[in-house]
């Protein structure tokens, strides 16, 4: 790993290329992922404090004392690391990238020195659906162990006494699309239907503003308090888990709900070009990401030969293609490499040290860094965003 001092070596600014390159589509977004990867692994990821066959994701670049040691280290960044890596496997097979797979499996489970879970349940959830993808792809004894316990605690969260939903973290009274979407996706993939589709409705019926159509953060129990912000990721969860439901239950209601949310998802979070509007460092760093994946998931996976859920496909489709190219064309290349920006419609910036360094607030998150493209987190979103184009364009879409 590129792993410079506190204080010294950061690379020199080259400016990004603005026009895009002619060829085959689907190659063409390869090889952006390709490199989206390897800026990743020369920058971020190292051994776990010098241990041989570990490896997990620096959280800063250029990186602090503290986060070279993994004395910070923000467990569900780890889990969307675990899961662009498999992306990166499914796409071109190597041994190489099996190993580095099987090496962030190992060390997530290390670092957390508890075994697999913690307190939070959308923390954990995110690790499932990592986990569930790399024993997909390969014969993953230790990712099938963590599946276990992380299933548990998933499905036994659910809470009918305040009228279902499962919290943000054990003991809370927030109970939030962050926490029920994935694991609903989670737990859809694992064989769990019905729990999955209880936690759909829950958020259909309590998260959705009947305005916008889009889905509230999250809600105080038993109070009832809607906390009513729009995060990008929430709708990504939700369209993820209705894709799911509605190819393993058939049920059209399903359907219905992908269809008026990515409608509102167009008309709210995109511009005119059809690219994700805003971002953020810290924490918020994955949100864009995130709603991307879902996206190409809606494309790729959305049943149905009617005219709505073609065009569904259509429109989801496109959202990934014009965000990829926007942020491809607002990237940096810093010695060869691109570093992607924290918002896809503006130009990159890059970090000139580890002053302003983001870390924990008093809530559990994460906030940003002074400059967000220091921050693994956004750079993490860039390469979804790099595999998601190409998944959908290699597909035909």
């Amino acid at each position: 790993m590129t792993s410079p001092s506190d204080d010294l070596d950061v690379p020199r600014r080259v400016a990004g290329q603005q026009r895009r390159p002619q060829g085959n589509p689907a190659t063409l977004w390869a090889d952006r992922a390709d490199m989206a990867e390897a800026a990743i692994v020369s920058r971020h990821i190292q051994p776990v404090w010098l241990l041989p066959g570990t490896a997990l994701g620096v959280v800063g670049w250029p990186a602090t004392r503290r986060e070279r040691f993994f004395l910070t280290w923000h467990y569900w960044w780890q889990a969307h690391l675990i899961d662009c890596a498999v992306d990166a496997a499914n796409r071109a097979p190597t041994i190489e990238r099996r190993k580095r797979i099987r090496a962030l499996v190992r060390s997530h489970r290390l670092r957390n020195i508890t075994g697999w879970t913690n307190r939070y349940f959308d923390d954990m959830a995110w690790l499932a659906i990592a986990l569930e993808r790399a024993a997909r792809i390969q014969d993953n004894d230790e990712a099938r162990g963590g599946l276990g316990p992380l299933e548990q605690k998933l499905f036994g969260a659910w809470d009918p006494a305040v009228g279902g939903g499962i919290p943000w973290r054990a003991g809370d009274d927030f109970y939030n699309a962050p926490a029920n979407g994935p694991a609903g996706i989670a737990l859809s993939r694992l064989g769990r239907y019905e729990r999955a589709a209880e936690m759909a409705d829950w958020i259909d019926t309590t998260l959705r503003d009947p305005e916008t159509g889009l889905i509230f953060d999250g809600i105080h129990l038993p109070s009832g308090t809607l906390e009513k912000t729009f995060y990008t990721y929430c709708q990504g969860v939700v369209l993820g888990l209705e894709t799911e439901l509605a190819v393993h239950t058939g049920d059209p209601i399903h359907l219905d709900r992908v269809h008026r949310l990515l409608d509102a998802v167009e008309q709210n979070l995109t511009n005119l070009d059809c690219v994700v509007r805003g971002g953020s460092g810290g924490d918020g760093g994955l949100f864009n990401g995130i709603l991307i994946r879902y996206l190409a998931l809606v494309a790729l996976m959305l049943p149905g030969s009617e005219h709505e859920q073609l065009a569904d496909r259509r429109i989801a489709a496109r959202i990934v293609k014009e965000s990829a190219a926007a942020a491809w064309a607002n990237r940096l290349d810093v010695e060869g490499e691109p570093l992607f920006g924290h918002d896809w419609t503006r130009s990159a910036q890059l970090p000139g040290g580890t002053a302003g360094a983001g870390g924990l607030n008093a809530n559990g998150a994460v906030t940003s860094s002074r400059v967000a493209e220091r921050d693994l987190s956004v750079q993490l979103s860039g390469w979804m965003l790099m595999e998601a184009a190409h998944m959908v364009t290699a597909a035909g879409l």
